[in-house]
């Protein structure tokens, strides 16, 4: 419902923008990305692995708006190895996403320190280190010269050796970054609903206190939380800059700007419109990045490709709002079937109170005699 109309809404925008070729518009937001799977695929990972750092840390309670931050860092660690160490070409990928990743847990182990040990509210910290990464990382770049190219005001090619492997779809920059992705978000799942360790994350998520008197370590949780996500943000900008690229002897640059990566930012929309569910992250980051690639084609007919920005905010403010409309909606049904709009509804597997007291009782005999 919320994905529909965001939808509605970026249509009657296009219609105040220019009626005449809003019709024309909409069908390239709709149908553009099919044009452009690959692209579609391959600007999904960088934004799945950010979401997966911040549903990951919304499952704890916490608000990693450090993504950003954590993404440029290990994307920095990825083009450390990819220039300055020489390795065989069939490991240096591997190492140069590993690198990534371990960029990515720095980044968020500080602000998760702050957190655990100080009580720092981790929004503070965590944005404060988006900037930080930032200028540090330019900082980084432009003072080497094996890096950077003075020149082209960005970094230098990345050798085809360390590009993660091509999936061979022509024209588009995919690779095996999105099967990785795929694949850890099915990973953190598992961790998050099939073992103690995610049912701790959760239990200290929804009260810190209760899981601490159960005898879970808070504080622990709360380092790892931030670690790992960090580290899945890391590898997101690992997979962004070492993707092969569609043009023949070049590769992903990094251009040292000053501007904080949009990728983390982003992150946190593909997040909530997932219901910060791991699955549902995979579901979202490629629904963003498609109506994205449809909307950049939107410039043919005169819209600015902004026009998707829009769409995708307002498809998050209705994402927020969906516990509002749910108990609209379930008035609506209510009313519809000529119910008591004040009689509780039986949730699934509850029984009537009449049941239940019966069974109490014949219990209760059970155990007098």
């Amino acid at each position: 419902m919320a994905v529909f109309l965001g939808l509605v809404v970026g249509f009657i925008i296009m219609l105040i923008a220019s009626p005449g070729n809003a019709v024309a518009g909409f069908r390239f937001v709709l149908l553009g990305g099919m044009r452009r799977l690959g692209d579609v695929l391959y600007f999904a990972t960088p934004i799945l692995m950010t979401g997966l750092a911040v549903g990951f840390a919304f499952k704890m309670g916490l608000f990693n708006i450090g993504a950003s931050g954590q993404y440029t860092m290990g994307m920095f660690f990825a083009l450390y190895v990819a220039f300055m160490w020489d390795l065989p070409g069939s490991t240096h990928w591997i190492v140069a996403i590993l690198a990534g990743f371990l960029g990515g847990m720095i980044w968020g182990f500080i602000p998760g320190i702050f957190k655990a040990l100080l009580n720092v509210n981790e929004v503070i910290t965590s944005i404060m280190f988006n900037y930080i990464g930032m200028y540090l990382v330019d900082m980084w770049i432009q003072n080497n010269g094996v890096m950077y190219n003075s020149s082209m005001t960005r970094t230098r090619y990345i050798d085809s050796g360390v590009q993660i492997p091509a999936l061979g779809i022509a024209g588009s920059n995919v690779n095996f970054g999105i099967v990785f992705g795929i694949l850890i978000a099915i990973i953190l799942y598992i961790v998050l609903e099939k073992t103690t360790f995610g049912y701790e994350l959760k239990a200290t998520g929804h009260n810190k206190h209760a899981a601490e008197y159960a005898g879970m370590q808070g504080k622990r949780n709360i380092i790892l939380t931030m670690v790992i996500a960090g580290g899945m943000a890391g590898l997101g900008g690992a997979f962004a800059i070492l993707a092969p690229s569609a043009i023949a002897g070049s590769s992903m640059t990094y251009e040292p700007i000053n501007i904080i990566a949009t990728n983390g930012f982003t992150g946190i929309a593909v997040a909530l419109l997932g219901s910060a569910h791991p699955i549902g992250t995979i579901l979202s980051a490629t629904f963003i990045s498609y109506i994205q690639r449809g909307g950049t084609l939107t410039s043919l007919v005169g819209f600015k490709p902004e026009i998707i920005d829009i769409v995708v905010a307002v498809i998050i403010y209705f994402s927020a709002f969906a516990m509002i409309m749910n108990t609209a909606i379930a008035r609506f049904i209510k009313a519809r079937l000529g119910k008591d709009e004040n009689e509780p509804l039986l949730e699934l597997g509850e029984e009537p109170v009449e049941e239940v007291e019966s069974q109490m009782e014949q219990d209760t005999e059970k155990e007098a005699e």
